[in-house]
């Protein structure tokens, strides 16, 4: 959410992120209305101020007569005043409304665009595998060393359902612990945070009204996240912070949820795009400084390359275009890895940061060196999700024979090097 006197006074600027972000989005509309807000707020204070000054005046008025017309004119104000309120409220739903559509501005050097396609390769690593034998899918691959059973995962679950099981269990647990120790060393704050939530927590970090039709509700309208983003930016919901505690670096792990609405269709088979899964997120709350979230924005998605990078698989890192961007977003990183199988790159982590654009919704502050409030900046990554990166991982890592071989970081906690079929 922005602020509204900024929205007034850089209407332009807004419209224009509306342009490049692709979103439908009339400023002007939200200008009108937040004029007619403004006049009936001046007019409900004046007619209050009124009614309140006709209201003492009442007790010592002497005559009788003069007493009834104070009375009955008091009345009639706050007749129309209910009318006028009533009438506020109304304007009130479509202000906020509206301003939860507001676009955050993107940074300038987010490149024009209209969808993943047209984002902007920024970085490469690693050698992309060359085989001496007919790689396999990391479906086959799995289902031929019992790491994963599709079958009773859709007979349980439905379409999308999986079960891991031995060795995909296994690794699963691995790259877990490996991601603790690894992320624990950058100084983060481990947490497991609730992944039932309240409504008012999306609509915090801006997942709702916008991603409605992609999230789990239950029958109390509470919600399933689809990311520990959303609870561990809302941990200092309605706080004031002191500017030392500043940055807080939180690294959640949670189970995550999405219905996957509007790509039917789209990867169907696998473990690419799965409706349940678990993920370990990066949440920063820093000052409201932008070179500060430039700075933190440039190290979280570091630190998931640098753990990639130890890992030893290939990847490239992409600058989402306008039109790939968040309504809240300022700017954003996507990480894909390479998956031989497909012979392209694969989305794995993305890093975002939203000046005070979430901390404004979540009412989250600060105290500066002058002792005046102002908003935290908010900012998150991923850091890995399971089990997508079991697909990168085994279709790089694949043997000539069946087997994986496992990255040399992940031995300790697997108490081996390579997985085989089970005897």
């Amino acid at each position: 959410m922005l602020d509204i006197k900024f929205i007034r006074e850089n209407e332009d600027l807004v419209q224009e992120a509306a342009r490049k972000k692709l979103i439908d989005f009339n400023v002007k509309e939200l200008i009108d209305i937040d004029d007619k807000r403004k006049d009936l707020v001046s007019v409900i204070d004046e007619m209050r101020t009124e009614q309140n000054s006709l209201s003492e005046m009442i007790p010592s008025i002497q005559d009788e007569e003069k007493r009834i017309e104070v009375i009955n004119k008091s009345k009639e104000i706050k007749e129309k005043l209910q009318g006028i309120e009533e009438n506020f409220r109304e304007v009130m739903k479509k202000w906020k409304l509206l301003m939860l559509q507001v676009p955050n501005i993107p940074d300038m050097s987010v490149p024009e665009g209209k969808s993943d396609e047209d984002n902007v390769e920024i970085k490469t690593w690693g050698e992309k595998p060359s085989f001496d034998f007919e790689p396999k899918s990391h479906i086959d691959i799995m289902n031929n060393l019992k790491m994963v059973d599709f079958e009773r995962g859709a007979k349980i679950h439905g379409f999308r359902g999986y079960y891991l099981l031995n060795d995909g269990a296994r690794l699963s647990w691995a790259i877990w612990n490996y991601a603790n120790d690894f992320f624990g060393q950058k100084g983060f704050i481990p947490m497991l945070p609730p992944a039932i939530v309240k409504k008012e927590n999306l609509y915090g970090t801006g997942h709702l009204p916008n991603d409605a039709e992609d999230v789990y509700n239950t029958q109390d309208d509470d919600y399933l996240i689809g990311t520990a983003e959303i609870p561990v930016t809302g941990f200092h919901s309605g706080e004031v912070l002191d500017k030392e505690e500043l940055p807080k670096k939180y690294l959640g792990f949670s189970p995550c949820f999405r219905r996957e609405a509007g790509s039917y269709g789209k990867d169907t088979k696998g473990l690419i795009r799965v409706q349940e899964f678990y993920k370990m997120e990066q949440v920063i709350l820093c000052e409201a400084s932008h070179q500060e979230s430039v700075k933190c924005h440039e190290w979280i998605n570091k630190n998931t390359e640098e753990f990639i990078e130890s890992m030893g698989i290939p990847y490239h890192t992409v600058i989402n275009c306008g039109g790939d961007l968040g309504q809240g977003q300022v700017k954003k990183y996507d990480i894909e890895l390479w998956v031989p199988g497909e012979q392209k790159y694969r989305e794995i982590s993305s890093a975002s940061y939203f000046h005070d654009f979430q901390a404004r919704r979540f009412n989250i502050k600060y105290k500066n060196e002058e002792g005046k409030s102002q908003y935290v900046h908010t900012l998150n990554s991923t850091a890995i999700p399971t089990p997508r990166i079991l697909v990168s991982l085994v279709e790089n890592f694949q043997q000539a024979d069946g087997s994986i071989k496992i990255p040399e970081v992940l031995q300790k906690y697997m108490g081996k090097e390579v997985i085989s079929a089970e005897k």
